[in-house]
């Protein structure tokens, strides 16, 4: 038999797992603090609720992975969070609004496989629905620039407001076939030059002098204040000003303090997906060395409602981190550190903080394993020799891990109850008893 995985996913080894845990674990952190609880939905879905009409569109749905099962229903495995999220809402009629839920799961495309886009990967929701207040767009953005804030990645957080693209679209009588395009068009400005963006305007039918004009409002400088006070003498229509009525108020929730990420009215800010009816927002690595978003996300008040059917309004706004992306850029960032720090590893290849080795392993390992579970009980990551390699091989076991302590348990140290602990970076020893290893490394 030929071991190989399946097309489209991957092994992740221990020394990613361990930042994409932390980058996980930072998450859940900060979406508990803001009152989010977390949720849980099946994998695998019915295949009628991930094909409805308003779920994820027919381009998606080609990418779905269907199945039967013994009862010949047809089921699928999910291709997104947000469709299970909706089901959810709607078999639960009873629950207080608003409702506040994260959720963290692995999700499956039958798609295309290339760099950075695999068939099994994980996504990061977290969502209120049943309010239209702007403090609940707020609350998502701050909960975004304490996250990048926590792992001191440093971002720029670009929001904007579909309605006051919609506001412009009317201004520049713009018709109502064509607006779709032109807004997936201006949603690819970070990716490709303008030129090319203006040609594709034009091949759609856009006339160039229309096509200027665009461009010139998208092009309004100035800081955040500056653009909405430019924009509004510009542009007149009713949704143009509700969306810039809309801004202005968000941006009076996101006063950023001066180690926030900078939150930046990108008025070219699109987010393709049609569902969105108000605020949109991405982020982005603040030195444009990585182009991709590292999460996006808006407020989408018409989808859940028109997903269930009915007269009943659910009014949502949420963002999906980028779990990959982020996991990069700690690792990146990991890397650059290691680099200023002499030479030191920063990224683990271990969870282990501290390696016992008994010397010799015959008369020392039952009273060190005792050691061990002290240590563990105390709060400390700690693994022992399971072999009695000896001292060297068992050195060049924790140096290959880059395990930071190393612990000698001897007799003669069981006699004194002290032992030597050596700092495997700074290569300095000192002999302390249990409490003192435990208040050092803790």
């Amino acid at each position: 038999m030929k071991l190989e995985r399946a097309k489209g996913t991957r092994d992740i080894i221990p020394e990613e797992k361990i930042v994409r845990q932390e980058v996980i674990d930072s998450l859940r952190n900060i979406f508990e603090r803001y009152g989010f609880s977390p949720l849980e939905t099946p994998t695998i879905e019915r295949f009628d609720v991930l094909a409805a009409k308003y779920a994820g569109g027919s381009e998606i749905l080609k990418e779905t992975f269907q199945m039967k099962d013994q009862g010949k229903r047809d089921l699928c495995l999910r291709y997104d969070l947000t469709v299970p999220f909706c089901r959810f809402i709607g078999m639960n009629p009873t629950i207080k609004m608003p409702f506040k839920r994260y959720q963290i799961g692995r999700v499956f495309r039958d798609g295309p496989i290339k760099t950075g886009r695999l068939r099994e990967f994980w996504q990061c929701d977290v969502d209120v629905v049943g309010t239209k207040n702007m403090i609940a767009d707020a609350e998502i953005i701050k909960i975004t620039q304490r996250f990048f804030k926590s792992i001191e990645l440093n971002v720029i957080i670009e929001v904007n407001n579909r309605k006051l693209l919609d506001g412009l679209m009317d201004d520049l009588k713009i018709p109502e076939g064509k607006r779709e395009a032109v807004i997936i068009a201006i949603d690819k400005l970070k990716k490709v030059p303008i030129k090319d963006i203006e040609k594709e305007l034009e091949t759609k039918g856009i006339k160039k002098e229309k096509v200027d004009e665009l461009f010139k409002i998208l092009n309004t400088d100035g800081t955040n204040i500056q653009k909405l006070e430019k924009l509004r003498k510009l542009l007149k229509s009713e949704k143009a000003i509700e969306g810039l009525d809309e801004i202005e108020n968000l941006l009076k929730y996101v006063n950023e303090k001066d180690k926030d990420a900078k939150v930046v009215f990108a008025i070219s800010l699109a987010r393709g997906l049609s569902y969105y009816t108000g605020t949109v927002f991405e982020a982005f690595m603040a030195d444009g060395k990585f182009r991709s978003s590292l999460c996006g996300g808006g407020r989408y008040d018409n989808m859940i409602g028109n997903f269930l059917g009915g007269n009943r309004e659910f009014p949502a706004v949420g963002i999906s981190f980028g779990i990959e992306p982020i996991s990069v850029m700690m690792t990146e960032k990991l890397k650059s550190e290691q680099k200023k720090d002499s030479g030191n590893e920063n990224i683990k290849k271990t969870v282990t903080e501290l390696y016992v080795i008994p010397i010799p392993f015959d008369q020392s390992s039952v009273k060190a394993a005792k050691i061990v579970e002290e240590l563990r009980e105390a709060g400390l990551k700690v693994d022992m020799d399971l072999s009695g390699k000896g001292i060297s091989k068992n050195l060049n076991f924790a140096n290959s891990y880059n395990i930071p302590y190393v612990l000698f348990v001897g007799e003669e140290e069981l006699k004194k109850k002290k032992f030597k602990l050596k700092d495997m970076i700074k290569g300095k020893e000192e002999f302390l008893d249990v409490k003192g290893i435990v208040k050092k490394l803790k």
